[in-house]
């Protein structure tokens, strides 16, 4: 029996079925690189700063780095959160998120190819209806080749071609109601058993996978299915993130 073929979720969708997405590049005038990110309810502004710094454990290296920091307004939410500028410090989640954006997108790029130099990604939540951090992954790797871009012509690459292995993309998949399904909202990702992320490189290589049983534990099986779930989702990504960057790629 097909994922089509059985519940229809409250939106509508079938199981298998990602919610609509759009990719905006430029949306930040100022920025060395910038994308929208749009899926269902979900607003992701992504953008790319260049700087001629790198850690202390590069300096010399020649070689660059890549960083992302995550954050939501206030009132992307149903409910007003603090400021976290308010607070004194990042909330924990922030800043583990920041962190495995910043994992996915220095695995698709030759960090080696940079110099010197770190891009820094910025992720910030306009608009939160679940898969945050999946959308900040798809359109903060827009934004990065950006400023890729922009990078080579300044010629600050150390080769004319982009230093990517390849397009970079994430979404989330999960069991909700015994049923694995493909983009979960907020509502869904609420009452999953299952919730996992996903981020992969083209080609099928994996970089990131999430999954925890948030209810009853999953089966290898499950999982595998998941994952082919995911890939599916993902490889429709590629396609609009080829699109939107069919001009600098």
């Amino acid at each position: 029996m097909s994922h089509a073929s059985l519940l229809r979720r409250a939106d509508g969708r079938a199981p298998n079925q990602m919610r609509p997405v759009k990719l905006t590049r430029g949306w930040i005038k100022f920025a060395d690189g910038s994308c929208l990110i749009e899926v269902g309810n979900t607003r992701v502004i992504c953008t790319a700063t260049i700087t001629d710094k790198v850690p202390p454990f590069l300096i010399g290296s020649k070689s660059g780095w890549i960083t992302a920091e995550y954050g939501m307004l206030p009132r992307s939410g149903t409910q007003r959160n603090e400021r976290e500028a308010k607070r004194g410090r990042q909330h924990e989640r922030s800043v583990e998120i920041g962190r495995i954006i910043g994992r996915a997108l220095r695995a698709a790029v030759d960090l080696s190819a940079l110099g010197e130099h770190t891009i820094i990604i910025d992720c910030d939540v306009l608009q939160s209806d679940g898969g945050t951090r999946t959308a900040a992954i798809t359109g903060g790797f827009v934004a990065l080749v950006e400023a890729l871009h922009k990078m080579r012509e300044q010629n600050l690459l150390s080769s004319k071609a982009l230093p990517l292995h390849g397009l970079l993309a994430a979404i989330s998949v999960g069991v909700v109601d015994r049923q694995e399904m493909l983009d979960l909202s907020y509502e869904e990702d609420a009452r999953s058993a299952v919730d996992m992320n996903v981020a992969m490189l083209e080609g099928g290589r994996f970089v990131e996978v999430q999954a925890t049983a948030e209810g009853a534990p999953f089966t290898q099986e499950q999982l595998m299915r998941l994952l082919a779930l995911a890939r599916a989702g993902i490889e429709k990504l590629f396609e609009l993130q080829k699109e939107a960057l069919k001009d600098i790629v």
